[in-house]
C-alpha cells in the first residue's frame, strides 16, 4: 500500500509500475468537496491514476462509476462520471471494465441524512427487487474482482447495475 498525495501524484510514478490490474473507487462529494473539488477528485485525479497505471504496465483498469454516467449529462455528477469514463477509455489498456452501480449500500463514518434515509428506502426494496436502485459495496467489489478473472473478449466492458449483481455473485 502506498500513501500517496493526489495533488502531486505524478511524483508517485514508482507506486504505479509493475501491475497488471489497476482497480479505482475514487471519488467524493459535492457537499464535501465543492462542485471543483469534485470534478478534480473524480474526473482529474482517476484520470491521471489511469494514465501512471498504464504507463507502468497495467493492462486491465476496472473503474468504479455510476448508474447514469453520461458525458453530455446536464447533471455535473452524471457529466463527470460519464467524462472519465471517457478518459480512462482512451488511455488504451488492452481491457477496461467500467462498473456503473446504482446506489451503494454501506455504513458510513461520516452522517449523511438523505443518504441515510435513501439507503433505508432502497434496502427494503432490494428485499422485493434486489437489483433494481441499489446494490452493496461487497457485491461490488466482488464483481470487480470476477471480471478480472474471467476477462471476455472486449476491450471495454460496461457492466450495469443488475451485471453487477450476478457477476458479483459467482
Amino acid at each position: 500500500q502506498a500513501v500517496v498525495d493526489f495533488e502531486r501524484l505524478g511524483k508517485y510514478a514508482a507506486a504505479f509500475q509493475g501491475h497488471d490490474v489497476g482497480f479505482c473507487c475514487l471519488g467524493t462529494t459535492r457537499a464535501k468537496a465543492g462542485a471543483d473539488g469534485f470534478v478534480r477528485v473524480d474526473r482529474d485525479y482517476v484520470a491521471e491514476a489511469a494514465e501512471l497505471a498504464r504507463a507502468g504496465g497495467c493492462k486491465h483498469f476496472v473503474l468504479q462509476s455510476s448508474r447514469g454516467a453520461n458525458a453530455q449529462s446536464r447533471f455535473l455528477y452524471l457529466r463527470v462520471k460519464g467524462e472519465v469514463e471517457n478518459l480512462v477509455q482512451a488511455v488504451g489498456f488492452d481491457c477496461c471494465t467500467i462498473l456503473r452501480p446504482a446506489v451503494l449500500l454501506c455504513k458510513r463514518q461520516e452522517s449523511r441524512p438523505m443518504e441515510w434515509i435513501a439507503q433505508q428506502f432502497l434496502g427494503a426494496v432490494a428485499w422485493v427487487f434486489p437489483t433494481a436502485n441499489s446494490v452493496p459495496v461487497e457485491t461490488v467489489a466482488r464483481a470487480m474482482v470476477a471480471c478480472v478473472l474471467q476477462p471476455g473478449e472486449e476491450k471495454v466492458k460496461v457492466l450495469e447495475n443488475r451485471a453487477i449483481h450476478e457477476l458479483g455473485k459467482a
